[in-house]
């Protein structure tokens, strides 16, 4: 145990010095939270995320992202789905850092390029728009991490979902993981025992699973990623033997056995663009667009079976839900502090 009494007197001014000051610091910025951190023994100083965390700095962050969203989204009610889905690819390689937004250059492979991402992500011009509107008011203050997760919920809620109180304070990545992108987005055609597989990997379990899964309340699918259920499911040349029939035929009429891979079909037919849970409904009857939205019931995992038929029947236990797994998720691995940075530009790094 030391003691400050037998502590050199300079060492006792600076650390009584350095307590007041962070004090101080900690009540002015309440989106700051300082604590020794005891990664790898280093005493560094921790950052956490706080929903006021702009209260200060930018308190008109939100207003302007809901403005911007509802332009966007009133001229193409694809963007609110488009949006949700950037965040999740984001978050799920190097935490929710903003690395999927990052474009090629001379040290940077784009995320955009993995085969998950690869002519499939969009809203990326929303964004855009955003960060510059932000960067008017605001110059160097609000980060693209935090864009992109306020911009899903923002279109949560505008599609009719609910809205949940969203922690802030992320920092931008300097790099993106193109491996990474291609290696931890589960695919469209996984099983219920590698889509468990890729949420634990993340510190999410089957009902954050299930809830985030019912964000394809919203939004369209291309023919690439379900046509195997047409055709192929099982390597033998024949369907998915779980396709509602006549779902079966209207599928095969708008994808056909060649070609048509860019052709889309809604996740959610009975509602495509309204946050509700419909999706869950979908799949009871054999209408789950993408295999990994079937197996949620017909897989071998009792836990998702009873969500999926819980979700049907409770709409707003599915907005519970939904509402804290995507604060969870967007809780994973942020930059936070002197991690990391806040870009100028979304697409390049400092």
């Amino acid at each position: 145990m030391f003691s400050l009494f037998t502590m050199p007197l300079i060492k006792v001014i600076f650390l009584v010095l350095t307590f007041l000051s962070t004090a101080t610091f900690s009540k002015a910025n309440p989106g700051f939270h300082f604590g020794w951190n005891g990664h790898g023994g280093n005493r560094d100083i921790s950052f956490g995320l706080s929903p006021q965390f702009y209260q200060f700095s930018c308190p008109q962050t939100n207003d302007i992202v809901m403005s911007v969203l509802e332009k966007a989204i009133s001229k193409d009610m694809r963007i609110a789905a488009s949006l949700l889905r950037l965040h999740f690819h984001d978050c799920f390689v190097q935490g929710c850092d903003a690395s999927i937004l990052l474009d090629n250059s001379a040290k940077i492979v784009s995320e955009k390029n993995s085969k998950p991402n690869k002519n499939s992500i969009r809203g990326l011009e929303v964004i855009d728009e955003i960060k510059s509107k932000l960067e008017e008011a605001c110059p160097q203050t609000v980060s693209c991490a935090d864009i992109v997760a306020l911009a899903a919920r923002g279109s949560t809620v505008l599609s009719g979902g609910p809205n949940w109180e969203l922690p802030l304070g992320r920092r931008d990545s300097k790099t993106a993981s193109l491996n990474g992108s291609n290696n931890h987005i589960p695919p469209p055609n996984a099983t219920i025992e590698k889509l468990i597989t890729f949420f634990k990997r993340q510190g999410l379990d089957e009902v954050d699973l299930v809830a985030l899964s019912g964000a394809h309340t919203i939004g369209v699918a291309r023919c690439a990623t379900f046509k195997q259920r047409l055709y192929n499911q099982n390597g033998n040349n024949q369907p998915d033997q779980n396709l509602e029939k006549s779902f079966f035929f209207d599928l095969k009429n708008v994808c056909p056995k060649s070609g048509a891979d860019n052709r889309i079909s809604p996740l959610d037919f009975g509602s495509p663009s309204m946050f509700d849970n419909t999706y869950f409904k979908l799949i009871l009857r054999g209408k789950g667009l993408l295999n990994s939205d079937e197996v949620l019931l017909t897989g071998s995992v009792k836990e998702t079976q009873e969500l999926v038929k819980k979700y049907a029947q409770d709409e707003s236990l599915f907005f519970e839900q939904f509402a804290m797994s995507m604060t969870k998720m967007g809780n994973l691995r942020p930059l936070t502090g002197f991690n990391g940075e806040v870009r100028k530009n979304c697409r390049h790094v400092n």
